[in-house]
């Protein structure tokens, strides 16, 4: 005799581990998108200091004490946002009642943000920020016997670069992060406030906030980067979600998503941004 064991579903779904993003932290919206898809940037020259003609030979342009009388140059730098992204997909009136509203829109939709869209925006924002930085050594080796070094060597460029000393972050992987807490030379601070441990902040170190950022989201062979927000702008333009119940032609949920988006490192201020990158052959 044939016996049918009974199968249980539970009520549950196997979800991916997603990690919240923490470009915010290093980024700005300082211009403002609304109604264009590309800004211009002016970039102003300066005038060069000369010693003052007391006795007024006549050295400067008609007779000036001050010295020669120079034209400013007003350049502009163009930025086009050139990430128009999106996706779409149906969920059957059936597959849903059928897991148990599992498969739920509004469950799925945040699901598709969290495992896809973020993940997406974050590394492209990271990739433009490493490509664009100012200070980009040669690459290295990290351990945990160097790791502190090669990082004082990031804070001291942007020093040397007059970058201001407060808001800065340190940003690592997990790996290099590993190298951090085995180094006898570290001492981190880990008194955070709460508000910017939910940020995602970990800890600082001479000043600096650090972050830790999966590397699935880095350029490939990432070490670290010392990065200032007013370095790079990542404006979000548009952020469209839209879930349409029995849409023609679907016996249930159509779920579409758009985003448009990009990240730019501003010229005049890419010395804020110090990228490390492993030694050919090393992945964090």
């Amino acid at each position: 005799m044939a016996i049918n064991l009974v199968t249980k579903f539970l009520k549950y779904v196997d979800e991916q581990f997603s990690t919240e993003s923490k470009k915010s932290l290093l980024t700005n919206n300082d211009f403002a998108w609304t109604g264009a898809h590309t800004v211009k940037v002016y970039k102003i020259s300066t005038g060069t200091m000369n010693d003052y003609d007391r006795k007024g030979t006549g050295t400067g342009a008609a007779g000036s004490r001050y010295g020669k009388v120079e034209s400013l140059d007003a350049t502009t730098d163009e930025y086009t946002i050139t990430k128009d992204r999106s996706f779409t997909f149906a969920i059957d009136k059936l597959d849903n009642d059928e897991t148990q509203k599992e498969l739920a829109a509004a469950k799925a939709l945040a699901r598709q943000q969290r495992e896809v869209v973020i993940p997406e925006v974050d590394r492209h924002t990271y990739r433009v920020m490493c490509e664009g930085a100012g200070n980009k050594p040669a690459a290295v080796t990290l351990t945990e016997e160097n790791i502190y070094d090669e990082i004082l060597k990031g804070s001291t460029a942007l020093d040397n670069a007059e970058v201001p000393e407060t808001n800065r972050y340190l940003v690592v992987v997990p790996d290099v992060y590993v190298l951090m807490k085995k180094c006898k030379d570290i001492v981190m601070e880990t008194d955070i406030a709460s508000e910017m441990r939910v940020k995602g902040v970990i800890g600082m170190i001479d000043g600096l906030s650090v972050i830790k950022v999966p590397a699935s989201r880095m350029p490939e062979r990432f070490g670290f980067m010392v990065a200032h927000p007013c370095a790079t702008v990542a404006p979000t333009k548009l952020e469209d979600y839209k879930i349409h119940e029995d849409a023609p032609g679907i016996s249930g949920s159509l779920v579409e998503g758009r985003i448009v988006y990009d990240a730019f490192v501003l010229s005049n201020k890419k010395k804020a941004i110090y990228y490390q990158e492993m030694a050919a052959g090393e992945t964090a």
